[in-house]
């Protein structure tokens, strides 16, 4: 068998050396043209094995990065030349890869399949090579199962990010490099979340059905995303609630700052910048570019210069409609697997179209804190699950109203020496300081309205 290979490799050498001296003479160009196309051809008949060439500019680009991803993890261990990528913002910043016409060796049911990565022309091939006799195999099974075992590493290694949009350049051209990224490593979870245990499992429930709802969305015949409307007064955990959902989800954050975007076409171009599995979120919703309350307000520009007039022109031309398309408009159906999340501290100041249900699927509250949200607290900065000052703290908790972030800074021990105690106790006056406050401004209100009812009478 090796004697009969080695005379046709040495008749299709011959061929392409024939090939080659006859188009040098322009009047046989046309025959070195013929033999090197039937040398092809022929040599792709005997040969017993098949190339598979896989652009990255062809089909699904997540298909690619799962083989990529896929080869990168295998070659880093096999390759004898390798390519080093430094990436930034990551615990481990290089990241081997294959070479550029670099081989390396796989196997699959005993059977030897060999990759190559080619550039040609600014663009990537991968080639795979294996024997001909194992075709349906390959193409059925193999490719399949480094695309599946390529996504596995990759949800492995993913470190969740945490992306911004620059200010606008003046250019109406926005590309999805507008968005920075840093790594987001953020510790909150729902089980450190002081929130009562049944609001945390009704959202962690809604969280799961969300991400498990690809099929169920596709079903419906409805865009693969989830609108979430937090509100309370400041101080009640909701930047750390989007955290714990981010950590809980594995998904990246998109912070968008509206104030950076100067119009709907560069707030559209953004949204087609952000990836799958994400988190795009807009905090203090009611404070942004005067989007609330149907923009009423108007402008006094008789009293300001040309060019203020044309700078405030520039900052103020993303429009209420435009946010709307943004949140569920057909582009916003691109990718899939995204969840919006709107912040406010007034929920009466947003506009009713904003926050509609479609719109803004879930409403959450995140209020004052209960005695449930100081237990978790408790066991957070203290480490203590019961304590005879228990008792009070849940009756004066009943009785006023103190955030979550002004119950944990006071359960925050101020140095090395202060026992558990003394933190319960500083707790303890700071709330019925609270309560005093509450009960001497109510006090107020109510002699304030007597005193009306007494002018009217």
């Amino acid at each position: 068998m090796r004697t009969l290979w080695a005379q046709l490799g040495s008749i299709m050498g011959s061929l392409m050396f024939l090939s080659a001296m006859l188009k040098s003479f322009p009047p046989f160009s046309l025959i070195s043209d013929y033999l090197r196309v039937y040398t092809n051809r022929l040599t792709s008949r005997l040969s017993p094995y098949v190339r598979i060439s896989i652009s990255e500019y062809s089909g699904d680009r997540q298909a690619f990065s799962a083989i990529q991803t896929y080869l990168s993890d295998n070659s880093s261990r096999r390759a004898n030349r390798l390519k080093g990528n430094f990436l930034r913002n990551t615990q481990n910043p290089l990241v081997l890869t294959m070479d550029d016409d670099e081989e390396i060796s796989d196997a699959f049911h005993g059977i030897n399949i060999w990759w190559v990565s080619v550039v040609k022309s600014h663009e990537m091939f991968l080639n795979l090579t294996f024997p001909k006799c194992h075709r349906d195999l390959i193409t059925s099974q193999y490719l399949n199962h480094v695309i599946e075992e390529g996504k596995a590493i990759a949800a492995r290694k993913r470190k969740i990010k945490l992306y911004t949009n620059l200010p606008g350049r003046g250019s109406i051209l926005l590309t999805s490099t507008e968005w920075r990224d840093v790594l987001f490593e953020h510790p909150a979870s729902f089980d450190t979340l002081a929130l009562h245990p049944e609001k945390k499992e009704e959202i962690v429930k809604d969280l799961v059905k969300f991400k498990n709802g690809k099929d169920y969305y596709a079903k419906m015949g409805k865009p693969w995303k989830r609108g979430y409307l937090l509100y309370g007064p400041p101080g009640t955990g909701k930047s750390t609630m989007i955290a714990a959902m981010a950590n809980f989800l594995n998904y990246d954050i998109y912070d968008l700052e509206l104030t950076s975007v100067k119009n709907n076409m560069m707030l559209r171009k953004l949204l087609i910048g952000i990836e799958r599995k994400s988190i795009i979120v807009i905090e203090d919703i009611d404070c942004s570019l005067n989007l609330t309350e149907k923009r009423k307000e108007k402008k006094k520009k008789e009293k300001k210069k040309p060019e203020e007039e044309d700078q405030d022109d520039d900052n103020c031309k993303v429009t209420l409609s435009g946010l709307l398309n943004f949140i569920d408009g057909i582009w916003s159906a691109l990718g899939g697997e995204r969840i919006i999340v709107f912040t406010t501290n007034y929920l009466d100041k947003l506009d009713p179209a904003l926050i509609r249900r479609g719109r803004m699927d879930k409403h959450i509250e995140l209020s004052y804190c209960c005695y449930e949200g100081f237990k978790v607290l408790a066991k957070n900065y203290l480490d203590v699950e019961s304590h005879h000052l228990f008792g009070r703290i849940e009756g004066l908790l009943k009785e006023t109203e103190m955030t979550p972030a002004d119950v944990a800074e006071n359960l925050m021990p101020k140095s090395m020496e202060e026992d558990n105690e003394s933190c319960l106790k500083r707790l303890i006056e700071a709330l019925e300081m609270a309560k005093e406050a509450r009960s001497g401004k109510k006090k107020k209100e109510d002699e304030d309205e007597g005193n009306r009812q007494g002018q009217e009478i």
